[in-house]
């Protein structure tokens, strides 16, 4: 898959127009906010060519799951409609349900704090791009690792390669101890602490991720944490030379803007490179290559 994104990513930037989706329409349904994944996703299917999507963006509220209707239910409307479901909900394992009941393709496109499948597809070929290879890396993830779905995913793609994960986070925040044992059954080398210069010492990839507010149950428990974790310039510049900086985004204060212009500040091309995945993802699943 990363392969066809590569290929995909050369054939737009050389102008060649595709033409491989002709006639299929992906549905996007997100029962929570969305910015990249879901303009992503539409925009990969275009960028397919002839292909058509139909979006329900605030699906919690103006769907019919306001009324009451399951996901089930919602799976074997929607398969009707459309000839790929792309789907975020707030319930970890709603992606399984809407897929045991629809007879078409269904992507996971984030599952409350259970996993986020197509962001660790992007995260694994921003930085094979940007490292030049997966093995030999040592990999520090930042932040919210309780409930970051992204570093749930992020960390099981990459024990299929030989890498070192650093798991950085305040204790009340840590990855969840069966994911932690998951992968160490797998021979991945993991270690976890609170100290993110460390970690950052010797680190090739720095993937920061924010406090997440809206998985907290009050304010003052949020702002307990908010803040506890802040990528500088100065942070960078102590870190392990050349440390690539990814960040699934959107950031809130975790990455000062004067990163931004930092050579290896690599999260804006992160988020472009969700497209070719993307792109990579419908067009296999939908037959059209």
């Amino acid at each position: 898959m990363l392969a066809q994104a590569a290929e995909f990513e050369q054939r737009l930037a050389s102008g060649e127009v595709l033409r491989l989706c002709d006639g299929r329409i992906l549905a996007t349904v997100f029962y929570e906010p969305s910015t990249r994944t879901r303009l992503s996703f539409e925009s990969a299917m275009h960028r397919l060519g002839g292909g058509r999507v139909i979006s329900v963006a605030e699906a919690k509220t103006s769907s019919s799951a306001a009324k009451g209707e399951t996901i089930e239910d919602s799976a074997r409307m929607l398969a009707g409609y459309a000839d790929v479901i792309v789907q975020r909900h707030p319930a970890v394992g709603s992606a399984r349900a809407l897929a045991d009941a629809a007879d078409v393709p269904v992507i996971n496109a984030g599952d409350g704090t259970g996993e986020h499948p197509t962001q660790a597809l992007l995260d694994l070929y921003t930085i094979e791009r940007e490292r030049g290879a997966l093995d030999g890396l040592t990999v520090a993830m930042v932040g919210d690792l309780k409930n970051g779905r992204t570093v749930h995913s992020l960390a099981r793609a990459l024990a299929h390669w030989q890498v070192t994960l650093d798991f950085v986070s305040p204790p009340e925040l840590s990855m969840p101890p069966a994911l932690v044992a998951e992968l160490r059954s797998r021979g991945t080398v993991v270690r976890e602490t609170s100290n993110m210069d460390e970690a950052l010492q010797r680190a090739d990839v720095a993937y920061i991720t924010r406090i997440q507010q809206e998985r907290f149950i009050t304010p003052d428990e949020y702002l307990k944490y908010k803040g506890v974790y802040v990528i500088t310039a100065d942070v960078v510049r102590r870190a392990k030379p050349g440390v690539s900086v990814l960040h699934p985004l959107p950031r809130v204060d975790e990455i000062a803007t004067d990163v931004d212009n930092l050579p290896n500040a690599a999260y804006f091309r992160q988020a472009r490179n969700g497209v070719y995945v993307r792109m990579a993802l419908l067009a296999m699943v939908l037959g059209a290559i």
